[in-house]
């Protein structure tokens, strides 16, 4: 009786277990393999209420094996973040499928060390590329292969997108929303304050930028998503300075935002993985 008294706990349970917010990091592979600040890193995350590190897969190394497992037993969801086009493809690149097996080869590699998850970034053409209407077509054909690629293995594929086609598709890279959506099960909109235009306004209204962008790309879906939403955030503006008491704000509206959109969860970006601030903004809040 009480065996079948803990199942039924469980499974009543079990649909708010799976739908966790989630709340991510990025990690370079340099952090990765410094065991000393991975650690700093996993302590300090797990403090601050963090469950996902979002970390670079280049090349498998030695050190990378070892503590990729240090992340697996502290408990944190491994996503791995596979660069498909560096810096965004050219036409040669993004019609090559023998390009896409080399990087489904890093895939394979990832999941063999535990990744929960895949996460495709510059999965899109460069932003060179001359506009064209063909280029969406071919940049869901890469996104859907790799998709198909992973049928049967129960990992979930991410795709990040710039924060602009949260407004409208663009042509020039190649992304649009609404045809990314049905060949992916989360999205990550880079909705960094930074990338907006006029930068001036947008870097001191961190809350409405991300907000409005956020709000625009779920009515392109009449607020009715088949996938994730994780956006990722920015910790400073590279364009406006900041003093360190002006991040946390900065950090906190961009959060509130991302809360008040009702979205799946979040990413936060730093590409030299300075996440002391963030550290500081969701202790306190856990605090408050």
């Amino acid at each position: 009786m009480r065996l079948r008294l803990l199942l039924v706990v469980f499974f009543i349970f079990l649909p708010s277990l799976a739908m966790a917010t989630v709340k991510g990091i990025y990690i370079n592979q340099t952090t990765l393999e410094n065991t000393a600040k991975l650690n700093y890193m996993i302590e300090n995350a797990k403090a601050s209420g963090i469950n996902t590190f979002v970390i670079d897969f280049g090349k498998l190394t030695k050190a990378y094996q070892q503590n990729i497992e240090l992340v697996k037993q502290s408990g944190i969801r491994y996503v791995a973040r596979i660069i498909v086009f560096n810096e965004g493809g050219s036409s040669e690149q993004v019609l090559s499928q023998a390009y896409w097996e080399k990087r489904y080869e890093k895939v394979q590699q990832a999941i063999g060390l535990g990744a929960q998850e895949i996460q495709l970034d510059y999965i899109r053409y460069s932003s060179k590329q001359a506009p064209s209407p063909r280029n969406y077509a071919d940049v869901v054909r890469v996104i859907s292969w790799f998709k198909g690629k992973l049928a049967g293995t129960n990992i979930p594929l991410q795709a990040d997108v710039f924060g602009i086609i949260g407004f409208r598709p663009e042509m020039r890279i190649g992304q649009d929303a609404k045809l990314i959506a049905p060949h992916v099960d989360a999205m990550c909109p880079m909705v960094y304050p930074s990338h907006f235009e006029p930068f001036r306004e947008h870097a001191v209204t961190p809350y409405e930028t991300i907000f409005n962008a956020l709000t625009s790309f779920k009515k392109q879906f009449s607020n009715k998503l088949s996938f994730k939403l994780y956006p990722y955030i920015e910790l400073s503006n590279y364009r406006w300075p900041l003093t360190t008491a002006q991040r946390h704000v900065y950090i906190t509206a961009q959060l509130k935002a991302v809360r008040d959109v009702n979205a799946d969860g979040w990413y936060a970006w730093s590409p030299n993985n300075y996440y002391d601030n963030l550290f500081h903004v969701l202790q306190a809040q856990q605090k408050a």
